[in-house]
Parts: structure tokens; sequence; C-alpha cells
């Protein structure tokens, strides 16, 4: 099963897990047969609310409060408690700051783990520095804004050279140019680190900025796994598309093809020439900012397009949506996962 197996980068695991599974009031909540990151890779876990993204991060770090079966492999052996506290890092979607400065929060975690106030310092403020926030560092740490503090729980995380960090949508909170910077800036500071890094998201564009692989989890259980360019532009079945961005499912009474195919809302436009046409009333014209969404009512179900400008369409226009043959992807209807 290539799809789902964990696929070795050549590189000897840094964290992995072997048949791990978590459950809750008689219930299964996460199964992942097996799970490897190397060190210096980055993993994106892309999927949906209660999918159980955070619960598998919480099992790999070995967190308390779960019920949890299996393996956690710290380089290629069996990890404990104590083990995985030494080794991993954490960041979580909103920043827990302390009272006190700038630095002072950034010097914590080695403060916690036994390092001198001096030499905790010495050690964080480069961390400050490569995040963009060593100008920060007399501030106090309330008066930071979102993306400071993020940037500081980063640079707090990575002062302690973890050989494994964890990143559980820390992008989440902040507007699109604080987070756009904030990727960038993580991304130039995780090249060439030892450390593996696993990143939780919904967001398919995190996923590329910063992880090489991506997999894709659904009511507990990885869907698919592989390269991340591959892994958004190939899904294996209807949920993994929906989950990418495919959210457009054409069934072959409309395309005229044998299989079913699934289109993203930007490779939909109104009365394009080309492609894939289908008739249909418009239910809905959503302004976006710099485009138009609208939702039309077509033999396929409700379809959403994408539109620079949508002037003059109202619900009840009869229209006609063109899908790009480019933009269609085939997407499997037999196998365990099909929709």
């Amino acid at each position: 099963m290539s799809e789902l197996a964990s696929e070795p980068s050549g590189q000897r695991p840094r964290i992995g897990c072997r048949d791990l599974r978590v459950s809750a009031r008689g219930r299964e909540l996460l199964h992942v047969p097996a799970l490897d990151v190397a060190a210096g890779d980055a993993l994106a876990v892309l999927g949906p609310n209660g999918a159980g993204k955070s619960t598998l991060l919480r099992a790999l770090a070995n967190l308390g409060g779960l019920h949890r079966t299996g393996e956690v492999l710290l380089d290629g052996r069996r990890a404990g408690s104590r083990e995985l506290r030494c080794a991993v890092a954490a960041v979580l979607q909103r920043p827990i700051l302390r009272h006190g400065s700038v630095a002072a929060n950034a010097a914590a975690g080695l403060r916690l783990r036994g390092t001198g106030r001096a030499e905790a310092r010495r050690r964080s403020a480069p961390w400050l520095d490569a995040l963009g926030v060593g100008h920060l560092a007399p501030r106090s740490a309330r008066t930071l804004s979102g993306g400071e503090a993020q940037r500081v729980a980063i640079a707090r995380a990575l002062a302690v050279a973890p050989r494994v960090l964890l990143l559980d949508e820390p992008f989440a909170g902040l507007d699109a140019t604080t987070r756009a910077d904030l990727l960038a800036d993580l991304h130039a500071v995780l090249d060439g680190l030892d450390t593996a890094t696993l990143l939780v998201t919904h967001d398919r564009h995190e996923a590329v900025a910063l992880a090489g692989r991506t997999a894709l989890l659904v009511a507990g259980r990885i869907r698919q796994l592989g390269p991340t360019e591959r892994v958004l532009d190939e899904p294996v079945d209807v949920d993994c598309a929906r989950l990418v961005g495919f959210t457009n499912l054409l069934p072959p009474a409309v395309t005229g093809r044998a299989e079913l195919c699934a289109a993203r809302p930007e490779h939909c436009s109104i009365g394009g020439a080309g492609g894939v046409r289908i008739p249909g009333t418009v239910r809905r014209v959503v302004p976006l900012g710099g485009a138009t969404r609208v939702d039309v009512d077509t033999a396929a179900g409700t379809l959403a397009c994408r539109a620079p400008g949508a002037e003059g369409l109202a619900p009840g226009h009869r229209v006609t949506v063109s899908v790009a043959e480019a933009g269609l992807r085939t997407i499997p209807t037999s196998g365990p996962f099909a929709g």
C-alpha cells in the first residue's frame, strides 16, 4: 500500500510510530499503522476539523490524558515518556507566554530543562533574531501582536534544540499577510536543521510552504501520504479531493467520461469557451475581495466558480459553467476509500 505506507527518504527516521491507536469512551479516534519523519524533513498532516490531527501530535509526544496503544519510535527505537519529553518541543495555535520580557519567554524552555538564566538567554537570543523579533527582547511579552507572540513561541521551542518540532496549527489565528511572512521566515529557519518537523493544519497552502511530504488524515485514518505537490494534485478518493480543494464533483453523466472527475473552483468559469460545459442557474454571488465566487445549481449539483468579476449576475440567472480540461482530476470510484 504505497500511498499509505511510510515513505523512506533515505535517512533514518527521527520520529515515527507503529500501529498507533488512540481511543476514548470505547471509540477509536485514531489508527496509524506506520508513519515516519526523518531528521531534517517536514511532514504536514492535513485534515478537516475533528479528523484527529491534534490527537496524532499529542500521541506522538506522549502527552497525558490519552488512551494510547502501539509504539512511538525515536531514532528507530521505542521511546518512553522521559525520552520524548527531552526530544520534543511543541508550538500551539495560541502561544502561551508568561509575564515578563520577550527574552525571558524565549529562554523559558531552556530554563525548565535546567539551564542557567544567563546561558538560557544567550542560547535563545539567536532564535529571536532569526525569527525577526530580536529587537523586541526587552519588551513585555504581554504587549506583542499575535504574529509577534507566535514568533517568540517558535523561538522558545527551537532554542532547546529539539530533535522533533510539533506545530499544531500555529498560523490559524493570523491574518493573511502576517501568516505568509511567518511561513516564509520559518521555512528559512528550518532549512538545514537536523530537526524532524510535523505540521498539523487544515490549509493546503501551509503544507506547500513548509513540508516536503503531506499526509491526508480523514476520520482518524491516513488516506494518502506522499510528496506534497503530488498529494495535493492527485487525490486518491472523494474525501481527499474535497480536502485539497477539488470541491466540484462531476459525474460521468455531465462530463461524458467513464470516471468521476473533480475540479477546483478556480478552474471553473462562467461562460468560458472549451473544456466541459455545464448549464445551470445562479444560486448566489459572493464577493471575495479581488475575485467573486459564484455558486451555480447544475445537473452535477451546486458548482462553485471563481470569477474576476460577476457584474450583472444575480440569483436565478441562467449561465453555463466551463471547466478547464487541465483542471479536471479523475477520482477513483473503487477501493476502500471510494466516495
